[in-house]
């Protein structure tokens, strides 16, 4: 039972901790008057990536590295085939060439990048770290002064950001719920563990990959909701992008991380892989440059086929 609440606990301190950091980014964002599909593909992306990444750091300070690991692959997994999925049955998404010139490009780069470096020999080294932390920092770069939108807007809606004060009161108060967060998380999720007798691997797969992936979920259908769909699918994207490169990356170059568990490369990285692939002849079957509800629902199903074979 406390493992439970450590955990219930742990998730509501990342969403709150989470959505505050992301109200002073966008905020942040729009006084420097950065494009949204920008803000969707950096800003939002970074700061709704940011519980996986003190939850993955944490977790692998203190010993934990399948738990670090399944909670990256693992919410790779959910942001496509559970969020996406979920986003898509809420209301078609028509994209433009650069999210196959581009966005989709560089997820299936770091994805590719990652997988050859940790198969052949089971460890994410500081070095290989150090080269996803650099491939990110030129991806921004490109995105600062080339991309153009992805994603079709509806519509252009004015928004006033935050004053100045509550954007920095949003970032500290932002930045002390995601690390206390990740504190009950991993407490909890170590202990449920050790209880049941299963594996981190499996845990963080599953319920942390998931917990963590709540901010992305939000986000997403709150910006679909509100017709801001470049938002919506550039942070999905860019959320990939980001914990690859950013909390895989960041987290090994603070301590290197050694898989325990050999069904993370086994069976948890083929199924990130072919989720990345998968959006690619999704957007373009059966209608071209479209994601709609059939999509979601293929996702969905996909989806829960990777949790049953997983868990069985």
């Amino acid at each position: 039972m406390q493992n439970l609440l450590f955990i219930g606990l742990g998730l509501l301190l990342l969403i709150l901790g989470g959505n505050w950091l992301l109200k002073s980014a966008v905020a942040l964002a729009l006084r420097l008057r950065i494009p949204k599909i920008i803000i969707g593909m950096t800003i939002v992306s970074f700061a709704t990536s940011a519980p996986e990444l003190i939850v993955s750091v944490n977790a692998a300070i203190e010993g934990f590295p399948d738990l670090a690991l399944g909670n990256v692959i693992g919410s790779n997994i959910a942001n496509l085939g559970l969020v996406l999925g979920i986003v898509l049955l809420l209301g078609p998404i028509d994209v433009r060439k650069a999210f196959y010139i581009t966005d989709w490009p560089v997820m299936m780069f770091a994805s590719i990048l990652f997988f050859l470096f940790i198969y052949f020999d089971g460890i994410l080294s500081a070095f290989e770290g150090g080269i996803m932390v650099a491939a990110l920092f030129l991806f921004l770069v490109y995105l600062l002064r080339f991309q153009q939108p992805a994603v079709v807007e509806e519509h252009q809606e004015v928004i006033k950001p935050l004053p100045l004060y509550k954007a920095v009161l949003y970032l500290g108060m932002g930045g002390v719920g995601l690390w206390a967060g990740s504190e009950f998380l991993i407490s909890g999720a170590i202990g449920l563990a050790k209880l049941y007798q299963v594996s981190e691997r499996i845990i963080g797969i599953t319920i942390v990959s998931v917990g963590t992936s709540i901010p992305e979920l939000a986000a997403s259908v709150i910006a679909i909701l509100k017709k801001e769909k470049a938002i919506s699918v550039g942070n999905l994207i860019g959320s990939n992008i980001f914990n690859i490169l950013a909390v895989l990356g960041i987290t090994s170059l603070i301590t290197p991380i050694k898989v325990i568990d050999r069904g993370l490369l086994t069976n948890d990285i083929f199924w990130m892989l072919g989720f990345a692939f998968l959006i690619l002849p999704l957007v373009f079957f059966p209608k071209g440059r479209r994601l709609e509800w059939r999509d979601g629902i293929i996702l969905l199903v996909g989806y829960a086929a990777f949790l049953y074979l997983t868990l069985s």
